[in-house]
């Protein structure tokens, strides 16, 4: 097995898309996931997983049904399992996800957004 480095910065580039989460690495059945964000995605959750948000650029506004969480530029949260949630970015954000290798993107919706397969980068 061939041990390599990440350069985010460099995988970033590689895309402009947006709500496409890419795969960065994978580590005890968790993957490592890249992806950015702009405009409003759907409300959903995830019944077994928990979620990880790193904020790598920008800034974006985790939706809850009780409250909003403003993240920024070096700022992470930990969205856990069963609870609805909806990111919405005004401008563009680059973001690091650590999410279990089952976790859909849409949790139990499907929809045009919804992502089955993900791409390695």
């Amino acid at each position: 097995m061939e041990i390599t480095k990440v350069n985010i910065s460099e995988k970033l580039s590689l895309f402009n898309d947006h709500w496409n989460p890419r795969i960065a690495g994978e580590l005890n059945g968790q993957h490592v996931k890249l992806a950015k964000f702009q405009g409003e995605f759907i409300w959903h959750s995830h019944e077994h997983e928990d979620e990880m948000f790193l904020v790598l650029n920008g800034e974006f506004m985790m939706e809850m049904r009780d409250k909003n969480i403003l993240l920024k530029e070096g700022e992470f949260l930990i969205v856990p399992k069963g609870v609805e949630h909806r990111p919405v970015a005004k401008n563009e954000v680059s973001i690091m996800l650590f999410e279990p290798a089952t976790t859909l993107n849409t949790g139990q919706h499907q929809n045009h957004l919804t992502k089955n397969k993900l791409d390695n980068i």
